[in-house]
């Protein structure tokens, strides 16, 4: 599967497989229950205070139907190998989705 930004999708290389990040209602709502307000977690973002583990959550929740040897663990493996600055990024897009919805 090819993650379409225009939908909020983002994809990122985990253990040499492409995970599809896809904020569906269902995956915010549990990243929400886990992580707080999702406002509030964009609004940390763009303070500069979010932390690796939420980050590593969110992603977590927003790749469901991954290969299960791709654990949550192995989630933050990749996002430390690749630097949280490679990951702003995908967050954007992301946030970009939370706030705005999807393109027509």
């Amino acid at each position: 599967m090819t993650a379409n930004a225009l939908r909020g999708e983002a994809s990122l290389r985990v253990g040499g497989e492409t995970l599809l990040l896809r904020p569906s209602f269902n995956a915010l709502v549990a990243a929400e229950e886990e992580l707080g307000s999702l406002l509030n977690l964009i609004e940390r973002a763009g303070d500069g205070r979010l932390m690796l583990v939420e980050v590593v959550a969110l992603f977590d929740h927003l790749s469901q139907g991954r290969p299960p040897a791709i654990t949550r663990e192995r989630i933050g493996e990749a996002v430390t190998s690749i630097g949280l600055a490679n990951v702003t990024p995908i967050l954007r897009i992301i946030f970009g989705q939370v706030l705005q919805g999807a393109a027509e």
